[in-house]
């Protein structure tokens, strides 16, 4: 890998993982557990759209391990990964078929996969498949979620950079 892109995607790492952690020092928006704003999750589709799908699944695992650690819970990162590579395949593939002009529409997708693989996640590890009775909201929250992330990465990915 040349240095250049190394160094771009490790920005976007680093950002990526600063953005996590501010949310995690932010108060809940709605007083239920497991509703995020997710909006680490820009940078990924941001890099899922810019870079190679390997590259953004680097700066995916980075960011997950990296908040894991500075965020406290390494418990969550069983959480994080299920959800996040439940999405991220998603994303991937419907990356081939959705027009670029419609990245928010992927994102929403990838909004709602998210929470299905935290929540079998959960439901596998305690056993309890009670959990799944949270999944309608957690879809609606990751709708909303996934539609606000994928606005904002589009209109990074869109953005006019004004000449000097």
């Amino acid at each position: 890998m040349k240095p250049k892109k190394l160094t771009k995607l490790a920005l976007l790492t680093a950002v990526a993982s600063i953005i996590f952690i501010v949310e995690l020092q932010l108060p809940d928006l709605i007083p239920i557990t497991g509703v995020k704003a997710g909006l680490a999750n820009i940078i990924t589709v941001y890099a899922l759209y810019r870079y190679k799908w390997q590259d953004a699944a680097l700066i995916t695992l980075s960011r997950i391990i990296i908040g894991s650690i500075f965020g406290g819970n390494l418990s969550a990162i069983i959480y994080s990964l299920s959800g996040a590579a439940l999405a991220f395949s998603g994303m991937t593939l419907l990356k081939r078929v959705i027009p670029h002009k419609y990245i928010w529409l992927c994102s929403t997708v990838g909004g709602i996969l998210h929470n299905v693989g935290q929540t079998a996640a959960a439901a596998a590890i305690t056993g309890a498949f009670a959990v799944t009775s949270y999944l309608p909201l957690l879809i609606c929250s990751g709708c909303i979620a996934g539609f606000f992330t994928g606005l904002c990465a589009q209109f990074l990915i869109f953005r006019k950079i004004p000449k000097e």
